[in-house]
């Protein structure tokens, strides 16, 4: 119970001690005042671009899958994508969505190496695009702002990546003598299938066009929220604002990202002049937007048998509670 509670306790803690600061420093009333009047036109076309972001990163993870040879239906990609959006951003405090996606493609056929390498790389790739991104819009954000602060951050983030993707590339040149181990082997497949995505061009151009386009919809997103809160902003501000708070949200601290979102929201609109309770607004409302949007994600998991899932994973607990004991139950056989 202590282990399932401590990660709520210590994210939480973070997220509304974020949350209490940044409103410390706002102006509520006029704040209050901004969210009444927003456009509910906005917020639906919001809603429509955030499903269409799901349906993005349902097509990532299917390339990725694709490079890896693996043989998964896009239903069953699809299905199995939404319902890990749902555990990450409505339930990011019990198990976690990636553990999720893992679980049922390997539930449906696919290998543990397969289901967990799948995942991995695709969250590589979309952190790859993300800080790509950046770097290629860095340009406009100076034009816009000549003073800004630590330009060389994102460029040594983009190199860091690269050397990332090659070492992972390189983990199958371990010695022979470790790969008894079955973690080495592990990093070997690992290796593999880096090359198999990042190496081959088809796959791997495919794969970042596709990831780029979902940040460049997820910069849409925010922007239709500010017009529909009246913002003066630019669809090229937040092109080039929203990728760095997305990347800031990467950061496993927070509940789905609130209080960092928030945070990050204030600092970066800042720049090009809007107030902060404008901003705080805009974030607000932008969280509220992915959690509807995750929502349907949660009857997909109950359709493709969560309940096993939920079965399992007690089996496992109470094995894992008995074994010191001598007492030995085996795991629950998978339907």
């Amino acid at each position: 119970m202590l282990k399932r509670l401590l990660p709520w306790i210590l994210k939480g803690g973070i997220s509304v001690g974020l949350i209490a600061w940044v409103l410390s420093k706002v102006d509520l009333p006029s704040a209050w005042e901004q969210a009444k009047a927003m456009d509910v036109g906005m917020v639906v076309l919001a809603l429509v671009l955030m499903q269409l972001q799901i349906a993005l990163g349902a097509v990532r993870w299917g390339l990725v899958l694709r490079a890896l040879e693996a043989c998964f239906r896009w239903s069953s990609t699809a299905a199995v994508y939404y319902i890990g959006v749902f555990f990450s951003i409505v339930l990011p405090g019990a198990v976690g969505g990636d553990a999720v996606r893992m679980w049922f493609s390997r539930r449906a056929g696919l290998s543990l190496a397969t289901s967990v390498n799948s995942v991995a790389l695709e969250r590589a790739m979309t952190v790859f695009a993300l800080v790509l991104l950046v770097c290629l819009t860095q340009p406009i954000l100076m034009t816009r702002i000549p003073d800004l602060p630590g330009v060389w951050v994102f460029p040594m983030l983009l190199a860091i990546c690269v050397i990332g993707i090659l070492v992972l590339a390189s983990l199958d040149k371990l010695p022979e003598s470790l790969h008894r181990w079955s973690l080495v082997r592990g990093l070997v497949q690992l290796a593999a299938d880096t090359r198999k995505l990042f190496f081959h061009p088809a796959w791997s151009l495919g794969t970042l066009v596709v990831a780029l386009f979902g940040h460049a919809n997820l910069s849409l997103a925010v922007y239709v929220l500010a017009i529909g809160l009246g913002l003066d902003v630019h669809v090229l501000d937040t092109l080039v604002l929203v990728p760095p708070v997305i990347l800031v949200m990467t950061l496993p601290i927070s509940i789905a990202g609130w209080g960092v979102r928030e945070t990050a929201m204030v600092t970066a609109f800042s720049f090009v002049g809007v107030a902060d309770h404008s901003a705080i607004v805009l974030s607000i409302i932008f969280g509220i937007v992915t959690m509807v949007t995750a929502l349907p994600g949660g009857l997909v998991f109950l359709m493709a048998g969560g309940k096993t899932m939920e079965q399992e994973e007690l089996a496992e607990e109470k094995a894992a509670i008995d074994q010191p004991h001598g007492v030995h139950t085996p795991p629950s056989p998978l339907p």
